[in-house]
Formats: C-alpha cells, sequence, structure tokens
C-alpha cells in the first residue's frame, strides 16, 4: 500500500512571483514522491504549465486587484478589502469541493488566505507577517494573523539567523512554533550557477526585468526603452508577459523578449553585468540566490517594495532609485559599488519536506 501524498499547491496571483518562486517547492515534492496538482489561473497557470507539462491543474480563480495608475497602491487596495474578502471566501468553498474530489491529503497555500481546511494539513507560505502601510498598519495585521489562526503551519522563505532577506516583514518579533522559516524559494537554485559569480566578460551592461502590475509594468518598460536608445548600453528587457506571443526584438543595443523559461532567464542573467528590477520579494530571491547586483526600482506606492528597497540600500547589498528619478546610465553606474548579496540556503526546505511527507 502506497503512503503517496496527494498535496494541491496554489500560488496568489498579484504578480508573477508567487507563481516562480512555486518552481523549486513543486520539485522538491515531485522528488519526495508526493502526487502534486496545481491550482492556478491566468499567467501563473501558464508559467507553471511550461514548467511542469505532465502535472494536473485546476482552475482556481484569482483576486483581480486592481492597481492604481498614481498615488499610493495601498489606498487602491483598501477600497477592494471587501472585493478580496469576497474572493477569500470562494475559495474556501472552492477548497472544499476539491478536497473531497480529488483526495487532496495537504493544501501549500502561496499567499492565498481563504485556503485552509479542517478535513486537511493547511499549510500558508507567506514572508509579509508585519504589514508596511502608510495607514492602518494594525488594523491589516491583525485581520492577518486572525488567517494565520486558521492554518496548522506558516512556511516562510527565508532564514531565521544572521543576514535575511525581509528585514521586519517577518523578523520584527519572536514567532510562534507553527511559524518555520524554510529558506530562500528560488527557480534558479535548481539549476547549478556555480558560473554565475565568475563570469567576467558580460555580454550586456544590463537586464531589466519589468513584470508586475499594469499600468505602472508599462510605464516602467517604457522608461527603460526610451532611456536606452539614448545611451550607448547594450541591454535585455523581459516583460514579463507569457500570456502574449513569445517574441523577440533586437534593435542594435536592445533585445527585448515577452517571456524566458528558467535556463534562457538564467543564461542572461549570468550573461547581464546588473540586474534592473522591481524590489518584489521573489526576485529579490533570485538575486540573493545568484549573488547578482542590482538596480530596485519599487513599483510607485507599493510599500512592501519600498520597505525592501530602502532596507537593502541602506545595507549597501543593491542600489534602490525612485521610478520618477530613475537615469539608466547613472543607476547602472552607481550599481557596481554596492556589494550584492548572497545567502547559503542550505537543506531547510528539503528537510521540511521529508518531515512533512513522512508524517
Amino acid at each position: 500500500m502506497s503512503n503517496q501524498k496527494t498535496i494541491l499547491v496554489c500560488p496568489l496571483d498579484w504578480g508573477l512571483g508567487h507563481a516562480t518562486r512555486c518552481i523549486p517547492l513543486i520539485y522538491k515534492l515531485i522528488k519526495f514522491n508526493c502526487k502534486v496538482i496545481i491550482g492556478a489561473a491566468g499567467k501563473q497557470k501558464i508559467i507553471l504549465q511550461q514548467e511542469f507539462p505532465n502535472l494536473f491543474f485546476i482552475e482556481l480563480k484569482g483576486y483581480e486587484v486592481e492597481y492604481s495608475k498614481k498615488g499610493i497602491m495601498a489606498f487602491k487596495i483598501l477600497t477592494q478589502l471587501p472585493k478580496i474578502k469576497k474572493s477569500i471566501d470562494s475559495e474556501q468553498r472552492w477548497l472544499d469541493t476539491v478536497v473531497e474530489k480529488y483526495n487532496i491529503d495537504i493544501v501549500i497555500s502561496d499567499n492565498r488566505y481563504g485556503l485552509w481546511s479542517k478535513k486537511i494539513k493547511s499549510i500558508l507560505m507567506t514572508h509579509q507577517l508585519f504589514v508596511k502601510a502608510p495607514i492602518g498598519e494594525g488594523f491589516i495585521e491583525k485581520q492577518l494573523w486572525k488567517y494565520f489562526d486558521k492554518f496548522n503551519e506558516i512556511w516562510i522563505p527565508d532564514v531565521e539567523f544572521g543576514l535575511n532577506l525581509s528585514g521586519d516583514l517577518s523578523h520584527k518579533k519572536k514567532l510562534p512554533e507553527k511559524f518555520k522559516f524554510i529558506g530562500l524559494l528560488s527557480r534558479f537554485s535548481l539549476i547549478d550557477v556555480s558560473m554565475s559569480t565568475k563570469v567576467n566578460d558580460y555580454k550586456f551592461d544590463f537586464m531589466a526585468i519589468v513584470s508586475g502590475p499594469e499600468p505602472q509594468r508599462t510605464t516602467f518598460e517604457n522608461e527603460i526603452i526610451q532611456q536606452s536608445k539614448q545611451s550607448n548600453l547594450k541591454g535585455v528587457i523581459l516583460r514579463g508577459v507569457p500570456d502574449e506571443e513569445i517574441t523577440s526584438n533586437t534593435n542594435t543595443n536592445l533585445t527585448v523578449f515577452n517571456h524566458l523559461n528558467s535556463q534562457e532567464f538564467l543564461k542572461y542573467i549570468i550573461s547581464s553585468k546588473i540586474i534592473i528590477s522591481r524590489s518584489g520579494y521573489s526576485t529579490l530571491m533570485d538575486l540573493a540566490v545568484l549573488n547578482k547586483k542590482a538596480v530596485l526600482i519599487p513599483t510607485p506606492g507599493q510599500t512592501e517594495q519600498e520597505y525592501l528597497a530602502k532596507f537593502h540600500s541602506k545595507k549597501l547589498h543593491w542600489l534602490s532609485q525612485p521610478q520618477c528619478s530613475f537615469k539608466l546610465v547613472e543607476s547602472v553606474k552607481k550599481a557596481e559599488n554596492y556589494s550584492g548579496l548572497q545567502i547559503e540556503n542550505a537543506l531547510f526546505l528539503e528537510s521540511i519536506i521529508r518531515e512533512l511527507v513522512n508524517q
């Protein structure tokens, strides 16, 4: 009789990072002979289907949050709290249905707060335990911790001691026992990246990764393209739009891709001297695993990204620049004076999954 566990993995639909950081998790689960089912939709589903074409997918509607063109994003999110609460309630009803239908043993939810059930072990994966917001931090935090109470375990993609990536977001206070640090989650931790820190003969001055919520994603992309045309820098732009037709465009000094698979993505990162990106947490995990120098441009008004960019800039890990005053040539040059950051991942995730499947 097989004791194979059936595990449902569900990433949030806010940006591609929640999907990409599930990639190493899913590979580890497969390594431990788990039957993995993925709940996702839209761009997140496309990314994971490309990586895992043989796995079974269940359509899981996203929160479909709208983002502001200007101003503080937190205010826009606050106005949508009733919509988000409705989505959380809806996904809990969805989970009750699929647990029975597909004989799920465990659910691992990446930042989806409604995916818990008293019938099965329920795990929430998040790095944001303590909130950064212009108003209402206490209220938002209180609501989050009410959801945390519903889950059997909380997995934090960071290291507990020493040099860490999330700062106050997960290290502000001592945590209860069910909160477990699982190490950094990067798809590049699965690939031999030993050459990434040894390359001196770079093909590109910079690589810009411009995924993220609209309309700011397009604004950011257009700014880099315009400034690139006025410079002598040779660069790559990854647009982060996997749902659009895969194309590439090369103009004299600029190569543009809609999307790249993990191996191709890594090749261009290694070949680029400086990375330009948002300061989303999943991107920072990739940078830390690869020990790359970078310019961080937080999404305007997104307080978590602004905090992370400032936190690492103060420690001289990566240069931080606001989008409104971003200067491509100047930033690429300044970024060389920052140290970068490398965090040893050890085998946190492997030991935690071994414990999980043997229970």
